[in-house]
């Protein structure tokens, strides 16, 4: 594939997959890294899907496998994955199905994190489990009251290092993709018009104003994030987790058209409302966040464009068609921008 700004300097497919950090992670490194917390393996590896973080299974002699979570380099700081992991644990002990990070060294001052030939990793039990069904009701009853309780329980454990969600990054983001010349020159004006409208229109509503109490969030509640198993949601992958306004955790879980999404909507906030307070205000966030989302992904593929791993899993991003195609879906996130905010009915 191509580049198709203006110039380029970064390397070739071939040379960025014998510079990036992650190519020194071989099965060797990771079984040795297992192993210098005092487990055994026993040499069977599983790669699991996850492209910011490197993530496998690994089996142990006279032990179930476990998950092991090699955290991408400078990423966060240690006061940042300790938070997380601190985060988890607290919603563990307050009987909220979350998967935290087993102990490594007790005694250390971030016990459940490890570091091993440059690579900080986590180590997780394997949690088995399917997506919920975001079509059945009573399954977003009961994730609505499941994230209730976590936020409930995040107001209690305030965030001091891990990242707020804010317009000022999405303007970054923005910013990012001209900076770093990912926009073809053809469609630069267009781009710059048209995302410069976007966030315009955010900042008419945006998620970090003072309107809206910021408390501690998953950051990314996703089905992807969600194994249901004996009939309950289990929460995992908090690597994203910041502070933020409660609509965050829920939003993703609507689909379909306007009807379908209020009947959803009206679904998990009766359950979320048996545990937490809900806000209806923060209806009006649903479209700022969605294109929020889009404009941090679309930075998150060009900033980790070097990593051998996204050009294979991600081809048809940075083409011309691609570029062409996100300026129309600028256009009707702008035009979603620009309609009434989601209602639900009175509970």
């Amino acid at each position: 594939m191509g580049f198709t700004g203006k110039h380029r300097n970064r390397p070739t497919p071939a040379e960025a997959a014998l510079s990036h950090p992650y190519t020194r992670l071989t099965p060797d490194h990771v079984i040795a890294a297992v192993e210098s917390t005092g487990r055994y393996s026993d040499a069977r590896i599983l790669a699991l899907n996850s492209y910011e973080n490197r993530v496998y299974q690994v089996g142990l002699e006279d032990d179930e496998p476990v998950i092991v979570k090699f955290y991408r380099p400078e990423r966060w700081s240690n006061q940042q994955i300790d938070e997380e992991h601190r985060f988890t644990h607290y919603l563990f002990e307050q009987e909220i199905p979350v998967v935290p990070p087993l102990v490594i060294d007790a005694g250390s001052a971030c016990p459940t994190l490890a570091c091993h030939d440059g690579f900080q990793f986590a180590i997780y039990p394997r949690q088995g489990g399917r997506a919920p069904e975001l079509d059945n009701l009573d399954h977003l009853h009961q994730l609505g009251r499941f994230i209730g309780r976590i936020h409930a329980a995040g107001r209690g454990f305030p965030f001091e290092h891990r990242i707020s969600l804010s317009l000022e990054q999405s303007g970054a983001n923005v910013d990012y993709l001209l900076e770093a010349d990912f926009i073809p020159a053809d469609i630069e004006a267009a781009y710059r018009a048209i995302s410069g409208e976007v966030l315009q229109a955010i900042a008419q509503r945006p998620p970090d104003s003072e309107q809206y109490a910021q408390i501690s969030l998953h950051g990314d509640c996703h089905s992807g994030n969600v194994l249901w198993r004996d009939d309950c949601p289990h929460f995992v992958d908090f690597d994203d987790c910041l502070s933020g306004p409660a609509i965050q955790d829920l939003w993703m879980l609507l689909s379909g058209d306007i009807a379908s999404q209020q009947r959803q909507l009206l679904e998990i906030v009766e359950g979320y409302q048996m545990f937490n307070d809900f806000d209806p205000a923060e209806l009006r966030l649903v479209e700022p966040l969605r294109a929020m989302r889009v404009l941090h992904f679309n930075a998150w593929l060009a900033r980790r464009w070097d990593d051998p791993a996204f050009p294979q899993a991600f081809p048809w991003f940075n083409s011309p068609r691609y570029w062409s195609e996100y300026i129309l879906e600028l256009k009707e996130l702008l035009s979603g921008l620009q309609q009434p905010p989601i209602t639900m009915p009175e509970i």
